[in-house]
């Protein structure tokens, strides 16, 4: 026999188990608020930007090949900006005891379509670590650029400014509130759908037709022990009423 179950079912069950999962969304929220605030590191980021084009001087005209040139470099530069030969240095002269492998992780470098400009990130616990690594290594990349590929086409458009009030871009504490409050949302509901699944106890008439495909004839109903006591009550009081009719007649 096939087995449906209706929407009435189905808000029955989570109203029967709201607390389980009222309890694991606070729950989840709670753990995430506490790992976001009190554990996890803040991670602060600082930018700078790098212009790769050639230096002219008046008489020189827009050459487009020149551009596309310099579009195609920009994938080579960015894999030259991470490199040992850039990032030895940069440890170096900022006396940082890392590898360049170390100092690489902590780099994100991009440039937009068809974009002659190169984005370079770097993210550190120290947002003035942060500055000073970004700045030192477009200064170092610039200095570096004409002995490893002949050209000098690199300038430098913005440096990384620590500002007094720095704001972590990770972890975003209520995001990750937000996050787990749904997560844990989620995993409360199939929780009580999970536990209404395995629990095999007969609650209803309804379950007992369901189990043995039969039809109910008749209930029996159930009655509290206070409804027992005032029964027993009553019927002492009408023998006892009884009782006084019989010897007063």
């Amino acid at each position: 026999m096939e087995e449906t179950i209706s929407l009435k079912e189905l808000f029955e069950t989570l109203k029967k188990r709201l607390w389980l999962i009222v309890s694991i969304t606070i729950i989840a929220a709670l753990a995430s608020g506490i790992i976001s605030y009190f554990f996890l590191t803040p991670i602060y980021q600082a930018s700078t930007q790098i212009l790769v084009n050639q230096t002219k001087n008046d008489q020189t005209l827009y050459n487009s090949n020149e551009v596309q040139t310099n579009l195609q470099l920009i994938n080579t530069y960015n894999v030259i900006i991470t490199s040992p030969a850039i990032l030895d240095i940069v440890s170096k002269e900022l006396d940082l005891n890392m590898t360049a492998s170390q100092l690489k992780d902590k780099f994100t470098v991009a440039s937009e379509k068809d974009s002659q400009v190169v984005n370079l990130s770097v993210q550190d616990s120290d947002p003035e670590v942060a500055a000073q690594i970004v700045n030192k290594t477009a200064e170092v990349f610039k200095r570096q650029i004409p002995s490893i590929m002949k050209v000098d086409n690199v300038s430098i458009l913005a440096k990384a400014d620590v500002t007094k009030n720095a704001s972590p871009i990770k972890p975003q504490k209520k995001l990750n509130i937000a996050i787990a409050m749904v997560v844990g949302l989620m995993v409360g509901v199939g929780l009580a759908f999970l536990l209404e699944y395995f629990n095999n106890t007969i609650k209803n008439e309804q379950d007992i037709e369901k189990i043995l495909e039969l039809p109910i004839l008749g209930v029996i109903t159930t009655i509290d022990d206070e409804k027992i006591e005032e029964l027993k009550m009553g019927k002492k009081t009408r023998k006892s009423t009884v009782r006084g009719e019989t010897l007063g007649s």
